[in-house]
């Protein structure tokens, strides 16, 4: 995954990687059969090990507000060339040409994150924190949004760090979701 960060999947040699985890390029491509695969299989770990981060902070103790913006955290990138939002920015350039197993393994991953997002958002309805809101539609707009600012921090776009994408969003949030406010369509 470092060496995706750092390089690129294009400058990423199967030699070089062998070298670094102690295995013939031969290996790799005998486990893994291409670059693509490799990328697709190494977004899934990561995922895996974000997906179960994500599941302990939804079942935590506190609001749903609190919880949504403990999501929105795990969300958004750490910074510019962030290891885990540059194999996303792989896999989606690549998956224009990506055989219907892989978009279905990528459909999978986004998914999860975007049932998680509507379970909470369900909830902090329904316990009233939130204004009434399509749990699903609002999920599917959010996801859209932090997708955006996310990939300006991944590139590093000046003007759009970490810090700034937070409050945005935290501000997009207040305005959108409190409790008192008229409801619109969401």
């Amino acid at each position: 995954m470092d060496m995706i960060a750092e390089r690129g999947l294009e400058k990423l040699t199967m030699a070089a990687l062998g070298r670094e985890v102690g295995m013939s390029s031969g290996h790799l491509l005998y486990y893994f059969h291409s670059k693509d695969e490799l990328l697709l299989r190494t977004l899934e770990w990561s995922e895996g090990r974000l997906g179960a981060e994500r599941g302990r902070l939804l079942a935590a103790r506190g609001t749903a507000r609190e919880r949504l913006d403990a999501y929105v955290d795990l969300y958004v990138p750490d910074g510019h060339r962030d290891p885990h939002w540059t194999l996303w920015l792989e896999v989606w350039n690549r998956s224009q040409n990506a055989d219907e197993e892989a978009r279905d393994r990528q459909s999978a991953i986004e998914g999860a994150w975007h049932r998680d997002l509507v379970a909470l958002l369900a909830e902090g309805v329904s316990r009233g924190e939130f204004r009434r809101v399509d749990p699903d539609r609002f999920a599917a707009r959010l996801r859209s949004l932090l997708d955006g600012f996310s990939i300006h921090v991944a590139i590093g776009l000046r003007g759009t760090d970490r810090g700034q994408v937070l409050a945005h969003v935290r501000e997009f949030l207040d305005d959108s979701l409190a409790a008192g406010a008229p409801a619109r369509e969401s």
